[in-house]
């Protein structure tokens, strides 16, 4: 009978897209060659941290156990082969301890030369009104008439998470009106964050409303609570009703105005990426504040979000001689905002939800007739995070899947 593959140190599934042929050691420096004619190197103490054994992880949790400054020495590589299962087997010294690793899992963390680690997992493209391949917009029937988890729900979920991971946005149809369904529908993804407006907030006009969203005058693009520290990183925005004339709604991929910011008006761009507004909500029952750059950018350069919202921006408290760039950048993307080709516009139709990256996407609305009839959005925040976990969750139980039926035919 011949001998498993070894198990990996987390719960994934990892095709073996090339074969072991030949491994060469040096005491810290282990070097493998594939079937395809790659070569990949890994270091000894890379290798012993990452291992799947007890002694490494815990096997109920797959969270790393072992502390490396227990170990006697530095690890160091005594000998190294290919077993039959196609396996790296690695023997440590000075604890004499030999420890197998997945052929697909070592392929998959080559580090000698796959690059940067943090590819995102879905490619950010930017768009315009007129982009070709832009938001999309989605069937999402019987989204909760499937089983959790089941086949059918991913097949509706992972095009919608990859829309919002690659574009921001993603449009959904034919969801529930029931009020407070919103709840159930996010519970697919993860879990919701609740913050001063609630666990789900209604977008209609009131009396003595706390936000300007609660009435029906217009909105300029914007993104949601940038006076947090943190603010969040995914909106949805749920119809249940929608009968009034006017409030037409309006989004701008954010990333793209920034981009083309950044080639038509550099300095402008580095204004914007470097003078810190105050962000600001003193409610009559809150008090938030933030300080931050309207566009931020991280080492690399690339766009990681964008803090805009006019109707929350506190007095600029800044040096001095920063005060006039710091107007004249704010008024030059403001009348690019206002630059139609950035924006799309929509009606909202009941049943119709718009999950986006509220930390890129903006958002505004027209005016619309409070008397002509009702308008009724749900809404709710949750983090980035749960969307890249959703979408890596499908991806697994797809490779799942997979190697099963593979595996079956075997």
């Amino acid at each position: 009978m011949s001998q498993a593959l070894p198990l990996t140190p987390d719960y994934d599934v990892w095709p073996i897209e090339a074969n072991l042929t030949k491994v060469l050691i040096t005491p810290r420096i282990l070097t493998v060659c594939w079937s395809d004619g790659r070569e990949s190197r890994y270091h000894s103490i890379w290798l012993r941290e990452n291992a799947a054994d007890e002694t490494t992880v815990n096997p109920a949790t797959r969270e790393r156990i072992l502390d490396l400054s227990t170990l006697p020495s530095w690890p160091e590589i005594a000998g190294a082969e290919i077993d039959e299962a196609g396996a790296l087997c690695v023997d440590f010294a000075p604890e004499g301890r030999r420890l197998r690793f997945h052929p697909g899992w070592l392929r998959a963390h080559d580090y000698d030369n796959t690059g940067d680690p943090e590819v995102p997992l879905v490619p950010v493209k930017t768009w315009k009104r007129d982009t070709e391949d832009g938001p999309d917009s989605l069937d999402a029937t019987g989204l909760l008439d499937t089983e959790a988890g089941s086949e059918k729900e991913e097949s509706i979920l992972a095009p919608a998470l990859a829309s919002i991971l690659g574009k921001g946005l993603v449009r959904l149809r034919n969801l529930p009106t029931e009020p407070d369904s919103l709840e159930a529908i996010a519970g697919r993804i993860g879990p919701v964050r609740p913050t001063n407006f609630g666990m789900l907030f209604n977008v209609k006009a009131k009396p003595n409303p706390d936000s300007n969203a609660y009435t029906s005058i217009a909105l300029p693009p914007h993104v949601d609570l940038p006076t947090r520290e943190y603010q969040p990183g995914m909106q949805m925005l749920h119809c249940l009703e929608n009968s009034v004339e006017g409030g037409e709604a309006v989004m701008l991929d954010g990333f793209a105005v920034a981009e083309a910011l950044r080639e038509r008006h550099p300095q402008v761009f580095t204004t914007l990426t470097r003078v810190r507004w105050c962000f600001a909500n003193t409610a009559k029952t809150t008090d938030y504040v933030w300080y931050s750059p309207i566009i931020r950018i991280d080492e690399r350069g690339q766009l990681c979000e964008v803090r805009i919202a006019d109707f929350l921006r506190g007095p600029l408290q800044t040096d001095f001689e920063n005060v006039e760039p710091a107007y004249e950048a704010l008024m030059v993307l403001q009348k690019m905002l206002h630059d139609p080709k950035f924006a799309i516009r929509f009606t909202y139709k009941p049943g119709d939800l718009v999950i986006f990256d509220n930390r890129r996407l903006l958002h505004a609305r027209d005016a619309f007739e409070g008397t002509s009839g009702h308008r009724w959005l749900q809404g709710c925040y949750m983090e980035r995070d749960e969307i890249r976990s959703r979408y890596r969750m499908i991806k697994r139980a797809y490779q799942q899947r997979k190697a099963t039926a593979e595996a079956a035919l075997a």
